[in-house]
């Protein structure tokens, strides 16, 4: 491959026969249906942006919403939590409502509150009752760590020893879950199951429905981290039976640095007392009656903890447009379509395996979220610092992963094509050694 539309090294390729990736793109992009989107959002220039699912780009639609947020600030003050439009109070409950459609969920469900930790401990806090006999929380060992972290901050809160008290699945090959060693781990000493929807690293898209129903059978609660297939991945949570869920806003939903994020409780689950209770969960009524004694809302809405931050909602409530304009269903298709020619490009271009690099994410759709990890022993950081260095911008994860995310909404694939011909040239010419020693360290 060449930089910036050439052809494919030895462009026989294993199947045999000519393969014109660029050719392949240029059709491709011919026949997106998503293709006008791209305008809504502002591009990098002279990048090709592979890293969404760390930080999406910017829409023009949430550069509005917040810029109208500001002006009612100004010109509002205070007034803006009642008379903004829509009102400012409102927003958790009304964002959530939007979001709910996206992750199967009813909008007495859903709230858009926190952070993903904070949320997660909140839940979790709430719903983790250990008992002799039943006090195990299992998760994967390829969970994001501050999910692991708040597990067993969670567990010592208790008194008990996350050392044995949190089961974590090992993965075989270091990348994948296998369904049953997860199944193997939910026993009846289990009370709370919590696992990520597409895994961060590899990308690994678990079968959550199946998963639910089995340690549900089992007696165990169950709670899903969605921050890597929201917005990307079509998501059931009313129909897979979970009992809650967290994620973030700032990667497929492109809601900005450190946005607000969301949870989702189920309806058996509203009884429930808020374990961290604070005057946000409230109504309003109860809110601004200032009583000592907390009278929580009757739905998801009273697992809010404090104010809901509006600069940093607004983005969410724009660039939701865009994603409800597109559809979760022909984002999803044509991530897989992304996704599927990446991986096709790289083995055509002869860097995988001949390169050294290793696909560390599955190839059947079905197993896949939104982003592929290529694995490369070693020098994984250097490669994605002198990819940054010629304008692709993808992340690195140790020790040794390079994730790229064509997000739908805002790479063509031409993109694709033209950052795997500068991945295999930095691969080829072995320009990565130019690249200090440390460079991945920050990924």
């Amino acid at each position: 491959m060449t930089a910036r539309g050439g052809r494919a090294r030895g462009s026989g390729g294993a199947s045999g026969g000519a393969w014109d990736g660029a050719a392949r793109a240029r059709a491709l992009d011919s026949a997106d249906p998503l293709a006008s989107f791209r305008d809504s959002f502002h591009i990098p220039e002279n990048a090709l942006y592979f890293d969404g699912n760390s930080l999406g780009l910017l829409s023009r639609e949430g550069e509005s919403a917040l810029l109208r947020a500001l002006d009612e600030w100004r010109r509002l003050g205070v007034r803006g939590w009642f008379s903004g439009e829509p009102p400012w109070i409102e927003w958790g409950e009304r964002l959530g409502a939007r979001v709910a459609p996206l992750i199967g969920a009813g909008a007495d469900e859903v709230v858009v509150t926190g952070s993903t930790t904070v949320n997660l401990h909140h839940l979790v806090a709430t719903l983790y009752q250990p008992r002799d006999e039943r006090d195990v929380v299992v998760a994967s060992a390829l969970e994001f760590p501050s999910d692991l972290h708040a597990l067993r901050g969670e567990i010592a809160l208790r008194g008990l020893d996350p050392n044995r008290c949190l089961r974590l699945v090992r993965s075989v090959d270091g990348r994948t879950i296998a369904d049953q060693d997860l199944e193997s781990a939910i026993g009846e000493d289990v009370a709370v199951v919590v696992l990520s929807h597409a895994l961060y690293k590899s990308g690994q898209l678990l079968d959550a429905a199946r998963i639910t129903r089995l340690a549900q059978d089992r007696g165990a609660l169950v709670g899903w981290d969605l921050s890597h297939s929201i917005g990307v991945v079509p998501v059931g949570l009313d129909e897979w039976g979970a009992d809650f869920a967290v994620w973030c806003h700032y990667k497929y939903l492109n809601a900005g640095p450190g946005a607000i994020a969301g949870l989702y409780l189920a309806r058996p689950h509203h009884r429930s007392a808020p374990a961290l209770p604070g005057w946000w969960g409230q109504e309003p009524r109860a809110m601004f009656g200032m009583r000592a004694e907390h009278a929580p809302a009757p739905d998801a809405r009273a697992w809010q903890i404090g104010t809901i931050p509006v600069l940093s909602a607004a983005p969410l409530w724009g660039s939701l447009e865009v994603i409800e304009r597109a559809g979760i269903g022909r984002i999803r298709e044509k991530s897989l379509g992304l996704t599927s020619f990446l991986i096709e490009c790289v083995e055509r271009s002869g860097t995988a395996p001949g390169g050294g690099l290793a696909i560390g994410t599955p190839r059947e759709p079905e197993r896949r979220g939104g982003h592929v990890a290529l694995e490369h022993p070693g020098q994984a950081g250097r490669i994605r610092s002198a990819l940054l260095r010629r304008g692709v911008v993808t992340d690195f994860r140790p020790p040794d992963v390079i994730r790229f995310t064509p997000s739908p909404l805002t790479t063509r694939y031409r993109d694709v094509w033209d950052a795997i011909a500068v991945l295999a040239e930095v691969l080829t010419g072995e320009l990565w050694r130019e690249e200090p020693e440390d460079a991945g360290r920050l990924g």
